[in-house]
């Protein structure tokens, strides 16, 4: 108990020392000890008041006398603070409205101190707008003014430089904003400059080829002229009298070039004079800086290969005229030109592996067209002029760097097919110089006529040169004519082959090669077409023999002209020859046969007149008109033989056999006529004066042969073409069947010739009609004996026949 007081104690003084927020644990020491330890807290605690509230009263009481006497000072001054309120009031008052004009001045200061400082800072911050506004109006005005690149270079300037120092305000906002819009706008606008300046192009590409082909004509012509030039001296010694000529002919023209040089040199004219070509630089320019490169040459590459497929597009007619070839031409060199243009001037939007490209498919491309296109053409002259515009077409695309070796290749495939065009030119002007043609010698009436001719043809006859006019030249009108085509022919191959580049060795080869041609194919077929025409008669067969030994004669000069102008020796081992003697060779031989066939044919025809009467009981006494006819005709026929060439032994040698074999074929072909005549199966009965009338005109024939109605036959060798038709009718005019028949197989025999089947169709012939006509009434007494001999022979004879099908 005592020892709870104690701690009582110390528990209140806590409580009085301690903050009231802390006394809670104190308080809480209270319950946690003994029973009853509340209680007791609680009495100790009303103590501890009680004596507190003793020396409260005892303090108060202490002081309560200086308290009255506080509050009797303060009443004292109460009267005094009223008074000064009131002076503090006006004080305050009278303060108030001397400050009311300073606050309204300090207002006014403080107002425009703040202007100041807006003032101020708007300033700075339009030195930082002004330089971004002004470079926007650039823009703008660049833009208005179609200076598209520098507006893209403004625009870089603006977003790297100007635009993020003001990048805060609105207006900022909205120009960068504008800015991509603004660069869309110019590709669009380039783009669409792009694409007006491809469609120029296209319109103008013709033109600008037209021009490049023409300074390159010009170009090559100026070169040509010099070159002739520098060789007239070197010309003048071997041929002086003609490269004077030659000469003067070369100074003209070179100086007719240098005075077309000078007019038109101030007409020059390059791709960039007839198109502008800054669109695309812009286009490029804009592209590269919008980092689209890439994508602008993608479309420039692919826009003009759409542009390379039409140029390289013919006209379906255009290999009906020049102008349509011209055309053509002109605008493939101006697309290359322009895209050689673009290589040089451009980095990068047009490569030399693009254009090489570009080249070989439209190389290939022209090839085929032209190898189609001049597949139509019929005329040489148009081919000759496709020649020479495809010369000029590959020298001008050769200048600008394109490979055109193919197109000189094509020239040779064309070559061949301007050849064939020639040859039927020619083929034609052959035919109607044949059709005009008199086919008689030519006639000459004094020397100046003569020099004509012999000027368009090498003819030389030192006989026929002394003679006197007038005189006749052995050959026809179409002779020189003839000559005078194959140079012009050789002149018309030359043209072609020049400006080919090629050499003069393969010049002469070829205009050997395309002579031949001529001369073996085309003249040889128009003159075997001449002879076998119906209206040429034997003169004219015997005059065109005449002829084609001329033209064969005149061979090697032809050679020789060739020669003098490919200057190339005929001695050269690879130099061909011309096959013309064997043409002119096979004419001849043609027309040899010719003869030979019209003669048979006018036989054949006087023949077919013969009338005989093959019951007659005797001949006429004299032989047949139409026969008579017939060697007359053939008489005078041999005499135009006579006018074949002789001026030397070989000439004469060979007019000789030619006679000499249409002699014999005319006799050998009347004797088998004549024979046949007899032996027709629809001629059934003969009668010995027939017989008799046949053998006159046999005699006639073998006179004819024996008069040596041609030259140079030896002996009866002409007589020999009728020994057959003689031996058989010797045997029926004689009656010598004994002999006949006991000869018959011996090579010494009478009547060797006599085939057994011929005799028997011969008898059988006679004996029919004598059994109607009774033509041995003069042997009335041995009428059956004779009947009977006529079938004994028949019976021979045919066993003969038989024997001889057995032995067969």
């Amino acid at each position: 108990m005592a020892e709870s007081l104690p701690e009582h104690d110390r528990i209140l003084q806590e409580i009085e020392s301690t903050d009231t927020a802390c006394v809670g644990p104190t308080l809480r020491s209270v319950y946690d000890d003994q029973p009853n330890a509340h209680q007791k807290f609680m009495e100790k605690l009303d103590a501890c008041i009680r004596n507190h509230d003793r020396e409260i009263e005892k303090m108060c009481n202490f002081h309560h006398q200086g308290f009255v006497d506080a509050i009797t000072e303060l009443l004292k001054v109460r009267a005094d603070a009223e008074k000064l309120k009131v002076q503090v009031t006006d004080t305050n008052r009278r303060l108030q409205d001397a400050g009311k004009e300073v606050i309204t001045q300090t207002e006014e200061i403080i107002r425009c101190r703040v202007q100041q400082r807006n003032i101020t800072t708007v300033v700075e911050k339009l030195q930082l707008c002004l330089p971004v506004l002004e470079m926007y109006s650039k823009l703008k005005e660049q833009m208005s003014v179609k200076r598209y690149y520098s507006a893209l270079k403004t625009m870089e300037q603006l977003e790297n430089l100007y635009l993020p120092r003001v990048s805060q305000y609105r207006f900022c906002q909205i120009m960068m904003e504008n800015l991509p819009k603004l660069r869309e706008e110019i590709k669009e606008i380039s783009m669409s400059d792009l694409k007006d300046f491809l469609e120029s192009i296209r319109k103008h590409s013709d033109r600008i080829g037209e021009t490049a082909m023409k300074q390159a004509q010009q170009q090559k012509t100026f070169s040509t002229a010099l070159q002739k030039q520098n060789n007239v001296n070197y010309g003048r010694n071997m041929h002086l009298g003609r490269n004077r000529i030659l000469e003067s002919k070369n100074e003209i023209t070179l100086k007719r070039t240098f005075e077309d040089e000078d007019e038109h040199e101030e007409e020059v004219l390059t791709a960039q004079d007839l198109v502008d070509f800054s669109p695309v630089y812009r286009c490029l320019h804009i592209y590269s800086v919008l980092g689209d490169g890439e994508i602008f040459e993608n479309y420039y590459r692919k826009q003009r290969r759409k542009q390379a497929r039409l140029v390289l597009q013919p006209q379906s007619s255009m290999h009906e005229t020049v102008e349509g070839y011209r055309r053509y031409f002109s605008q493939i060199v101006g697309f290359f030109v322009v895209e050689d243009h673009i290589l040089h001037v451009t980095q990068g939007l047009v490569t030399r592996t693009y254009t090489d490209e570009l080249w070989n498919m439209a190389l290939s491309k022209i090839i085929a067209v032209l190898r189609t296109h001049s597949s139509y053409c019929s005329d040489p002259d148009l081919v000759l002029e496709l020649k020479n515009l495809i010369v000029v077409f590959a020298d001008t695309l050769q200048g600008y760097g394109f490979p055109v070796n193919r197109l000189f290749d094509l020239l040779f495939e064309i070559r061949d097919q301007y050849n064939e065009t020639l040859l039927k030119k020619w083929s034609g002007l052959f035919r109607d110089i044949f059709e005009a043609d008199n086919y008689s010698p030519i006639p000459v009436a004094n020397e100046e006529e003569y020099r004509i001719v012999i000027s368009k043809f090498p003819f030389q006859d030192p006989e026929l040169d002394k003679q006197s006019f007038p005189k006749k030249l052995p050959m026809s009108q179409s002779v020189p004519q003839i000559y005078m085509q194959v140079k012009e022919f050789i002149y018309a191959s030359l043209k072609f082959s020049e400006s080919l580049h090629r050499s003069s060795t393969e010049i002469d080869d070829m205009l050997r090669k395309s002579t031949n041609l001529l001369l073996t194919r085309t003249l040889s077929s128009c003159l075997q077409n001449l002879i076998k025409k119906p209206h040429i008669g034997l003169t004219e067969l015997v005059q065109i023999i005449i002829n084609t030994t001329h033209l064969e004669q005149a061979c090697k000069y032809l050679e020789d002209f060739i020669s003098n102008i490919t200057n190339i020796s005929q001695l050269t081992v690879h130099t061909a020859r011309l096959y013309g003697l064997s043409t002119f060779k096979d004419a001849r031989h043609a027309a040899e046969g010719e003869i030979y066939t019209k003669l048979n044919q006018k036989i054949d025809e006087f023949i077919q007149i013969a009338d005989y009467d093959w019951t007659m009981s005797e001949s006429d006494g004299r032989a047949s008109g139409y026969l008579m006819d017939l060697i007359n005709f053939l008489r005078s026929t041999f005499q135009v033989f006579t006018h074949l060439p002789h001026n030397n032994n070989d000439h004469a040698a060979m007019s000789g056999k030619v006679a000499q074999t249409a002699c014999m074929s005319a006799c050998q072909h009347l004797s088998m006529s004549l024979m046949q005549m007899l032996l027709d199966s629809e001629l059934k009965q003969i009668s010995m004066g027939a017989i008799q009338q046949f053998n006159l005109d046999v005699i006639q024939c073998e006179l004819f042969a024996s008069s040596e109605p041609v030259p140079g036959f030896q002996g009866d060798t002409l007589q020999l073409a009728f020994i057959d038709l003689r031996q058989l009718l010797d045997l029926f005019m004689v009656w010598d069947w004994s002999t006949y028949l006991a000869d018959y197989g011996q090579g010494t025999s009478k009547y060797l010739r006599v085939n057994p089947s011929t005799a028997l169709t011969l008898l059988e012939k006679m004996k029919d009609s004598s059994k109607k006509n009774n033509i041995f009434a003069q042997f009335r007494k041995n009428d059956r004996d004779k009947q009977k001999l006529i079938e004994t022979v028949v019976k021979q004879l045919r066993s003969l026949v038989n024997g001889m099908s057995q032995h067969t």
